[in-house]
């Protein structure tokens, strides 16, 4: 059966980081693209970053570069959200999300096309 767990989430202050992990089980990554998403209070979820199945594409939302970057551990079955110089606006339930492709370097913020989804972590950046 396919999981996604993710874990790494916490209270962290203005310009912290924090490193989220999505531990898989029950697939390969030969066929998924794995994203990050997350929704805070009141808002819809929103595409924050994903990374190819073959690792050799990845994408951020705009409100995260050059401060967030996903990569992945294949040997731990791994993604990984590093995040730096966290924002209150970043506080949110942080969700990651497998995405059945046949594209090697297929990667998507939508949230519409993911095909197994985590129950999430919360991230709350806050003094």
């Amino acid at each position: 059966q396919l999981q996604l767990v993710e874990s790494g989430g916490g209270l962290v202050q203005p310009g912290g980081s924090l490193r989220l992990s999505c531990a898989y089980s029950g697939f390969t990554l030969d066929y998924y693209a794995i994203g990050w998403f997350r929704q805070a209070p009141g808002k819809e979820r929103e595409g924050v970053s994903c990374i190819s199945s073959s690792g050799g594409r990845t994408i951020y939302a705009d409100s995260v570069k050059g401060r967030f970057t996903i990569s992945r551990d294949n040997a731990k079955n791994t993604v990984y959200l590093q995040m730096n110089s966290l924002k209150p606006e970043d506080t949110a339930v942080y969700y990651c999300a497998a995405d059945r492709t046949y594209y090697s370097d297929y990667a998507s913020l939508g949230t519409g096309g993911m095909d197994y989804w985590g129950k999430g972590t919360l991230v709350t950046v806050s003094l």
